[in-house]
């Protein structure tokens, strides 16, 4: 079974780096495969809803959004992770994140995900609680921790200083490998996945 982390900060092995390298540790540890994907420090582009995705399987901007789609089809569980930018989450990630959903339910459907961020001093939760908003509409069982999964920190090193961030990030990687085995057996067993009924959209305005 894989996890694949993602790290939607500017920074290769910033402090969201660190958050993430130390789930990746324990979910090896628990015997799962793991991979850090890095967004990049290019420009993304927020999805302009043309609905191309839809017909192609892929967005019509051909970057990270892209590559991160074929890593997803082998992916059974994931991690996203933000830097907090003005109580949010980081412009890429943002960006990233809307063309990665739009559209794509099956992809994403009962694959367990998580969200951390990392963080110098507030607007923590609110990131959190906005990127959860993604795996909440796609049918994805959300991975909690003993804490809201956040570290803080200006500094890679300050980030390992945050004793009880970094302990909520090592509960939420046993978290998920238990889930995880869980829905493997569960498989093993015969329970099949749920079968869900025909969505009904509605609107306010008829």
């Amino acid at each position: 079974m894989k996890v694949t982390l993602v790290n939607g900060s500017p920074h290769k092995h910033g402090c969201t780096y660190t958050a993430l390298e130390e789930i990746a540790n324990i979910l090896q540890q628990e015997g799962l495969e793991t991979e850090i994907f890095w967004l990049g420090n290019k420009p993304l582009s927020g999805c302009l809803g043309c609905q191309k995705c839809m017909s192609t399987g892929k967005c019509f901007m051909d970057d990270a959004v892209n590559v991160f789609l074929e890593k997803a089809k082998e992916s059974d569980a994931f991690v996203f992770g933000s830097p907090v930018h003005f109580a949010s989450a980081s412009g890429a990630i943002t960006s990233f994140m809307d063309r990665v959903f739009y559209g794509r339910g099956a992809l994403f459907a009962n694959k367990p995900a998580a969200s951390i961020v990392s963080c110098r001093r507030g607007g923590a939760t609110a990131t959190v609680d906005q990127l959860n908003k993604y795996f909440g509409i796609s049918n994805m069982p959300i991975v909690s921790s003993q804490y809201w999964n956040m570290v803080h920190g200006n500094t890679p090193e300050e980030v390992r200083q945050d004793a009880e961030g970094m302990q909520t990030m090592r509960t939420l990687a046993r978290n998920m490998a238990w889930l995880l085995k869980c829905i493997h057996a569960g498989k093993e067993a015969g329970i099949p996945l749920p079968q869900n009924e025909k969505k009904v959209a509605t609107n306010f305005i008829r």
